[in-house]
């Protein structure tokens, strides 16, 4: 379980930063789910890409390895949430 506990924390930091980048970013908001669901996406994202270029936490569980998770979850999130809701709105006109 401790193993999957790195992932479960980027999954829900990215939910929280789709949701945060949609309130800064209100033009790009795409409702309450899509917010978190397009933030988990980026959140695994975002931690897989860390991990990729060597920035990512080796999977401890101990403060930096746990703050680790939370930014590059919640980065990732904001970043694909701000993303799609950019296509959707491109789409739309």
């Amino acid at each position: 379980m401790e193993e999957y506990l790195p992932l479960i924390i980027q999954l829900i930091s990215g939910a929280l930063g789709g949701n945060l980048a949609a309130k800064l970013l209100p033009k790009l908001n795409l409702g309450t789910l899509g917010n978190s669901i397009s933030g988990i996406l980026g959140g695994g994202l975002g931690g897989y890409v860390l991990g990729a270029l060597g920035l990512g936490t080796d999977g401890g569980m101990d403060a930096a390895g746990i703050l680790g998770s939370v930014a590059g979850g919640g980065v990732g999130g904001g970043i694909i949430m701000a993303i799609i809701g950019a296509i959707k709105n491109a789409m739309s006109k």
